[in-house]
Protein backbone atom coordinates (compact mmCIF):
# COMPACT_ATOMS: atom_id res chain seq x y z
CA UNK A 1 0.00 0.00 0.00
CA UNK A 2 1.13 3.51 -0.76
CA UNK A 3 2.31 5.23 2.38
CA UNK A 4 2.32 9.03 2.77
CA UNK A 5 5.02 10.67 4.86
CA UNK A 6 3.68 12.14 8.06
CA UNK A 7 4.61 15.79 7.22
CA UNK A 8 2.88 15.50 3.85
CA UNK A 9 -0.21 14.00 5.46
CA UNK A 10 -0.36 16.84 7.97
CA UNK A 11 0.07 19.35 5.14
CA UNK A 12 -2.80 17.77 3.19
CA UNK A 13 -5.03 17.83 6.26
CA UNK A 14 -4.16 21.50 6.81
CA UNK A 15 -4.97 22.41 3.19
CA UNK A 16 -8.28 20.52 3.29
CA UNK A 17 -9.15 22.14 6.60
CA UNK A 18 -8.30 25.57 5.19
CA UNK A 19 -10.66 25.22 2.23
CA UNK A 20 -13.45 23.74 4.36
CA UNK A 21 -13.05 26.54 6.88
CA UNK A 22 -12.97 29.15 4.14
CA UNK A 23 -16.18 27.83 2.61
CA UNK A 24 -17.85 27.63 6.04
CA UNK A 25 -16.83 31.20 6.87
CA UNK A 26 -18.10 32.43 3.51
CA UNK A 27 -21.46 30.72 4.06
CA UNK A 28 -21.65 32.13 7.58
CA UNK A 29 -20.84 35.61 6.25
CA UNK A 30 -23.64 35.38 3.68
CA UNK A 31 -26.11 34.38 6.40
CA UNK A 32 -24.87 37.24 8.58
CA UNK A 33 -25.29 39.75 5.74
CA UNK A 34 -28.82 38.49 5.06
CA UNK A 35 -29.71 38.68 8.75
CA UNK A 36 -28.38 42.23 8.85
CA UNK A 37 -30.50 43.24 5.86
CA UNK A 38 -33.59 41.62 7.34
CA UNK A 39 -32.96 43.34 10.69
CA UNK A 40 -32.62 46.70 8.92
CA UNK A 41 -35.87 46.06 7.04
CA UNK A 42 -37.64 45.04 10.27
CA UNK A 43 -36.49 48.25 11.97
CA UNK A 44 -37.88 50.27 9.06
CA UNK A 45 -41.25 48.51 9.38
CA UNK A 46 -41.31 49.12 13.15
CA UNK A 47 -40.46 52.79 12.63
CA UNK A 48 -43.21 53.20 10.03
CA UNK A 49 -45.79 51.53 12.29
CA UNK A 50 -44.73 53.83 15.13
CA UNK A 51 -45.16 56.88 12.88
CA UNK A 52 -48.63 55.74 11.83
CA UNK A 53 -49.68 55.12 15.43
CA UNK A 54 -48.42 58.55 16.52
CA UNK A 55 -50.32 60.27 13.71
CA UNK A 56 -53.53 58.43 14.63
CA UNK A 57 -53.03 59.33 18.30
CA UNK A 58 -52.66 63.05 17.48
CA UNK A 59 -55.67 63.02 15.18
CA UNK A 60 -57.80 61.29 17.82
CA UNK A 61 -56.68 63.78 20.48
CA UNK A 62 -57.61 66.71 18.22
CA UNK A 63 -60.97 65.17 17.42
CA UNK A 64 -61.64 64.48 21.11
CA UNK A 65 -61.12 68.18 21.81
CA UNK A 66 -63.60 69.04 19.04
CA UNK A 67 -66.16 66.64 20.52
CA UNK A 68 -65.87 68.24 23.97
CA UNK A 69 -66.35 71.68 22.44
CA UNK A 70 -69.41 70.45 20.55
CA UNK A 71 -70.87 68.92 23.74
CA UNK A 72 -70.37 72.18 25.60
CA UNK A 73 -72.11 74.15 22.87
CA UNK A 74 -75.05 71.72 22.80
CA UNK A 75 -75.39 72.03 26.57
CA UNK A 76 -75.31 75.85 26.35
CA UNK A 77 -77.96 75.92 23.64
CA UNK A 78 -80.23 73.24 25.10
CA UNK A 79 -81.95 75.70 27.40
CA UNK A 80 -82.90 78.10 24.61
CA UNK A 81 -86.09 77.71 22.58
CA UNK A 82 -85.46 80.49 20.11
CA UNK A 83 -84.97 79.92 16.37
CA UNK A 84 -81.54 81.51 16.63
CA UNK A 85 -80.48 78.78 19.07
CA UNK A 86 -81.56 76.08 16.60
CA UNK A 87 -79.66 77.79 13.78
CA UNK A 88 -76.59 78.03 16.00
CA UNK A 89 -76.83 74.33 16.81
CA UNK A 90 -77.02 73.46 13.12
CA UNK A 91 -73.94 75.57 12.52
CA UNK A 92 -72.07 73.80 15.33
CA UNK A 93 -73.10 70.40 13.89
CA UNK A 94 -71.81 71.45 10.47
CA UNK A 95 -68.51 72.53 11.99
CA UNK A 96 -68.29 69.23 13.87
CA UNK A 97 -68.99 67.21 10.72
CA UNK A 98 -65.91 68.45 8.86
CA UNK A 99 -63.24 67.21 11.33
CA UNK A 100 -65.22 63.99 11.84
CA UNK A 101 -65.14 63.17 8.14
CA UNK A 102 -61.49 64.19 7.99
CA UNK A 103 -60.67 61.86 10.90
CA UNK A 104 -62.55 59.01 9.21
CA UNK A 105 -60.45 59.49 6.06
CA UNK A 106 -57.24 59.65 8.12
CA UNK A 107 -58.08 56.44 9.96
CA UNK A 108 -58.94 54.69 6.68
CA UNK A 109 -55.59 55.80 5.25
CA UNK A 110 -53.79 54.64 8.39
CA UNK A 111 -55.51 51.27 8.09
CA UNK A 112 -54.22 50.89 4.53
CA UNK A 113 -50.72 51.87 5.61
CA UNK A 114 -50.82 49.39 8.49
CA UNK A 115 -51.99 46.73 6.04
CA UNK A 116 -49.03 47.53 3.80
CA UNK A 117 -46.58 47.31 6.71
CA UNK A 118 -48.24 44.07 7.81
CA UNK A 119 -47.40 42.65 4.41
CA UNK A 120 -43.79 43.64 5.00
CA UNK A 121 -43.89 41.84 8.36
CA UNK A 122 -45.39 38.75 6.72
CA UNK A 123 -42.36 38.48 4.45
CA UNK A 124 -40.40 37.39 7.52
CA UNK A 125 -42.56 34.31 8.03
CA UNK A 126 -41.51 30.97 6.57
CA UNK A 127 -44.73 30.37 4.62
CA UNK A 128 -44.09 33.59 2.65
CA UNK A 129 -40.40 33.00 2.05
CA UNK A 130 -38.81 31.09 -0.82
CA UNK A 131 -36.76 28.34 0.88
CA UNK A 132 -33.91 28.42 -1.66
CA UNK A 133 -33.25 32.14 -2.16
CA UNK A 134 -34.70 33.41 1.17
CA UNK A 135 -36.56 36.25 -0.57
CA UNK A 136 -40.37 36.43 -0.62
CA UNK A 137 -42.39 33.83 -2.51
CA UNK A 138 -45.35 34.08 -4.89
CA UNK A 139 -47.89 34.14 -2.06
CA UNK A 140 -46.22 37.16 -0.47
CA UNK A 141 -46.04 38.85 -3.88
CA UNK A 142 -49.77 38.37 -4.50
CA UNK A 143 -50.64 39.85 -1.09
CA UNK A 144 -48.33 42.83 -1.62
CA UNK A 145 -49.77 43.60 -5.04
CA UNK A 146 -53.30 43.43 -3.62
CA UNK A 147 -52.38 46.03 -1.00
CA UNK A 148 -50.53 48.24 -3.48
CA UNK A 149 -53.53 48.30 -5.82
CA UNK A 150 -55.80 49.24 -2.91
CA UNK A 151 -53.54 52.22 -2.19
CA UNK A 152 -53.44 53.11 -5.90
CA UNK A 153 -57.23 53.03 -6.25
CA UNK A 154 -57.94 55.00 -3.07
CA UNK A 155 -55.07 57.50 -2.91
CA UNK A 156 -53.47 57.33 -6.40
CA UNK A 157 -50.26 56.08 -4.79
CA UNK A 158 -48.22 54.96 -7.79
CA UNK A 159 -45.82 52.04 -7.78
CA UNK A 160 -43.69 50.05 -10.21
CA UNK A 161 -42.93 46.38 -10.75
CA UNK A 162 -39.66 45.13 -12.19
CA UNK A 163 -39.25 41.58 -13.51
CA UNK A 164 -35.66 40.32 -13.68
CA UNK A 165 -34.78 37.05 -15.42
CA UNK A 166 -31.44 35.20 -15.59
CA UNK A 167 -30.22 34.89 -19.18
CA UNK A 168 -29.57 31.35 -20.51
CA UNK A 169 -30.21 29.82 -17.10
CA UNK A 170 -30.92 26.42 -18.64
CA UNK A 171 -27.34 26.35 -19.95
CA UNK A 172 -26.07 26.83 -16.40
CA UNK A 173 -28.05 23.80 -15.21
CA UNK A 174 -27.09 21.69 -18.22
CA UNK A 175 -23.38 22.54 -18.21
CA UNK A 176 -22.67 22.89 -14.49
CA UNK A 177 -25.44 20.93 -12.80
CA UNK A 178 -28.47 21.87 -10.75
CA UNK A 179 -26.41 22.46 -7.62
CA UNK A 180 -24.54 25.28 -9.36
CA UNK A 181 -27.86 26.47 -10.75
CA UNK A 182 -29.20 26.78 -7.20
CA UNK A 183 -26.09 28.74 -6.16
CA UNK A 184 -26.61 31.06 -9.12
CA UNK A 185 -30.22 31.71 -8.05
CA UNK A 186 -29.08 32.42 -4.49
CA UNK A 187 -26.35 34.82 -5.65
CA UNK A 188 -28.66 36.72 -8.00
CA UNK A 189 -31.31 37.01 -5.25
CA UNK A 190 -28.65 38.29 -2.85
CA UNK A 191 -27.50 41.04 -5.25
CA UNK A 192 -31.08 42.16 -5.87
CA UNK A 193 -31.90 42.12 -2.15
CA UNK A 194 -28.78 44.15 -1.34
CA UNK A 195 -29.66 46.78 -3.97
CA UNK A 196 -33.33 47.47 -3.16
CA UNK A 197 -34.57 50.00 -0.63
CA UNK A 198 -36.04 48.95 2.72
CA UNK A 199 -39.52 49.80 1.43
CA UNK A 200 -39.19 47.64 -1.70
CA UNK A 201 -40.24 44.00 -1.87
CA UNK A 202 -38.31 41.22 -3.65
CA UNK A 203 -40.00 37.94 -4.58
CA UNK A 204 -39.05 34.88 -6.55
CA UNK A 205 -41.69 34.82 -9.28
CA UNK A 206 -40.80 31.66 -11.17
CA UNK A 207 -37.89 29.35 -11.78
CA UNK A 208 -35.27 32.00 -12.54
CA UNK A 209 -37.47 35.11 -12.45
CA UNK A 210 -37.62 37.68 -9.66
CA UNK A 211 -40.11 40.52 -9.17
CA UNK A 212 -39.37 43.75 -7.31
CA UNK A 213 -42.32 45.90 -6.15
CA UNK A 214 -41.26 49.53 -5.71
CA UNK A 215 -43.72 51.97 -4.06
CA UNK A 216 -43.42 55.75 -4.53
CA UNK A 217 -41.27 55.26 -7.64
CA UNK A 218 -41.60 56.43 -11.23
CA UNK A 219 -40.61 54.55 -14.39
CA UNK A 220 -37.30 56.35 -14.80
CA UNK A 221 -36.23 55.61 -11.24
CA UNK A 222 -37.20 51.96 -11.56
CA UNK A 223 -35.23 51.66 -14.81
CA UNK A 224 -32.15 53.13 -13.13
CA UNK A 225 -32.53 50.60 -10.30
CA UNK A 226 -33.00 47.68 -12.72
CA UNK A 227 -29.98 48.70 -14.79
CA UNK A 228 -27.91 49.04 -11.63
CA UNK A 229 -28.80 45.47 -10.66
CA UNK A 230 -28.08 44.29 -14.20
CA UNK A 231 -24.65 45.94 -14.17
CA UNK A 232 -23.73 44.56 -10.73
CA UNK A 233 -24.69 41.00 -11.64
CA UNK A 234 -22.78 41.18 -14.94
CA UNK A 235 -19.63 42.33 -13.10
CA UNK A 236 -19.89 40.10 -10.01
CA UNK A 237 -21.32 36.82 -11.31
CA UNK A 238 -20.86 34.52 -14.30
CA UNK A 239 -24.35 35.26 -15.64
CA UNK A 240 -26.32 38.23 -16.93
CA UNK A 241 -29.95 39.24 -16.46
CA UNK A 242 -32.62 40.98 -18.52
CA UNK A 243 -35.43 43.08 -17.08
CA UNK A 244 -38.89 44.48 -17.77
CA UNK A 245 -40.36 47.54 -16.02
CA UNK A 246 -44.02 48.60 -15.80
CA UNK A 247 -45.78 51.34 -13.80
CA UNK A 248 -49.19 50.52 -12.35
CA UNK A 249 -51.79 52.49 -14.30
CA UNK A 250 -55.49 53.21 -13.80
CA UNK A 251 -57.45 50.15 -14.85
CA UNK A 252 -54.56 47.78 -14.21
CA UNK A 253 -54.84 44.60 -12.16
CA UNK A 254 -52.01 42.53 -10.67
CA UNK A 255 -52.21 40.18 -13.65
CA UNK A 256 -52.27 42.90 -16.32
CA UNK A 257 -49.40 44.76 -14.64
CA UNK A 258 -47.23 41.65 -14.48
CA UNK A 259 -48.17 40.81 -18.06
CA UNK A 260 -46.97 44.23 -19.26
CA UNK A 261 -43.70 43.92 -17.31
CA UNK A 262 -43.25 40.43 -18.72
CA UNK A 263 -43.80 41.74 -22.27
CA UNK A 264 -41.05 44.32 -21.67
CA UNK A 265 -38.81 41.52 -20.38
CA UNK A 266 -39.50 39.48 -23.53
CA UNK A 267 -38.48 42.49 -25.66
CA UNK A 268 -35.23 42.77 -23.69
CA UNK A 269 -34.53 39.11 -24.39
CA UNK A 270 -35.36 39.52 -28.10
CA UNK A 271 -33.07 42.57 -28.33
CA UNK A 272 -30.04 40.50 -27.27
CA UNK A 273 -30.43 40.03 -23.50
CA UNK A 274 -28.44 41.73 -20.71
CA UNK A 275 -30.59 44.88 -20.98
CA UNK A 276 -33.69 46.56 -19.51
CA UNK A 277 -36.89 47.53 -21.34
CA UNK A 278 -39.98 49.39 -20.12
CA UNK A 279 -43.68 49.04 -20.98
CA UNK A 280 -45.21 52.53 -21.03
CA UNK A 281 -48.78 51.28 -21.25
CA UNK A 282 -48.74 51.83 -25.01
CA UNK A 283 -45.24 51.08 -26.26
CA UNK A 284 -42.23 49.04 -25.17
CA UNK A 285 -38.97 51.00 -25.22
CA UNK A 286 -35.39 50.50 -24.00
CA UNK A 287 -34.72 51.92 -20.55
CA UNK A 288 -31.96 54.13 -21.97
CA UNK A 289 -34.54 56.17 -23.86
CA UNK A 290 -36.18 57.41 -20.64
CA UNK A 291 -35.46 60.72 -18.96
CA UNK A 292 -33.00 60.72 -16.02
CA UNK A 293 -34.45 59.18 -12.86
CA UNK A 294 -36.09 61.29 -10.20
CA UNK A 295 -37.31 58.75 -7.64
CA UNK A 296 -34.56 56.32 -6.68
Amino acid sequence: MLSIPTPVAFALIAVIGYFIGRRTRRHAQLETDQARRELKRAKAVASELETIAEAVRKNLATHHSSINHFKDRVRDLSGHQKETAWQELCKEAEEMLKPTLRLAAQIAHAYDEIRQQSNHLMTFTEIRTDPLTRVSNRRALDETLETMFALLNRYEQRFVVVILDIDHFKKVNDAQGHLQGDRTLQNVARVIDETVRDTDMVARYGGEEFVVVMPHTDAAGACVFADRVRSKIASMLDVTISGGVAVALDGDSPQSLLTRADAALYSAKAAGRNRIFQHTGVDIIPAQELEPATAV
